[in-house]
């Protein structure tokens, strides 16, 4: 918590751009200091790829990955963005971690 403000990291697919816009204007709005991703590789940053294809874990996508974690630790939660039910494996793997540390 910073001052009277909820600390909220967004965690889901990056295929789901508009999902993440629309949900941290909400939040926003809500009172809450919200945290996301900084680049949508899955829905056309290619600069995550570094030109390559997504399948592939590039130094830029490792980089990535761990700064998001970083993002969760300084978060008081996060709210996972799941349309349609889809949670992927990285998603799935940062809300274990949140569990891990004790936090929603």
């Amino acid at each position: 918590m910073v001052g009277e403000y909820q600390v909220v990291t967004l965690c889901g697919s990056t295929r789901f751009k508009n999902e993440f816009m629309e949900v941290q204007k909400q939040l926003t709005l809500e009172g809450n200091i919200v945290i996301s991703v900084g680049l949508f590789g899955h829905s056309g940053d290619s600069a995550v790829w570094e030109n390559m294809d997504e399948g592939t874990l590039t130094k830029t996508k490792e980089m990535l990955d761990d700064m998001h974690k970083r993002k969760i630790d300084m978060a008081d939660e996060i709210f996972v963005i799941n349309v349609n039910g889809y949670i992927g494996d990285r998603t799935r793997y940062e809300i274990e971690y949140e569990k891990a540390h004790g936090r929603r």
